[in-house]
C-alpha cells in the first residue's frame, strides 16, 4: 500500500494549529470561569471521598 499525503487530510502548520485564547473581558466572565474551575475541583474532591 502506498501512502498519499492527500488521503491523510490537511497540511496545517503548528502556528495555525495552536490552541486558541480565553478572552475573559469583563469581571463577570471572569467570577464565572473561575467559579467552574473550583467547582471541577470541588466536584473531583467530593467523588474521590465518595470512592473510598
Amino acid at each position: 500500500m502506498s501512502k498519499d499525503r492527500d488521503s491523510e487530510g490537511p497540511v496545517f502548520s503548528g502556528q495555525d494549529a495552536r490552541q486558541g485564547e480565553i478572552i475573559l473581558r469583563t469581571r463577570t466572565r471572569r467570577i464565572i470561569f473561575i467559579a467552574g474551575l473550583v467547582g471541577i475541583m470541588v466536584l473531583a474532591l467530593m467523588v474521590s471521598l465518595a470512592a473510598h
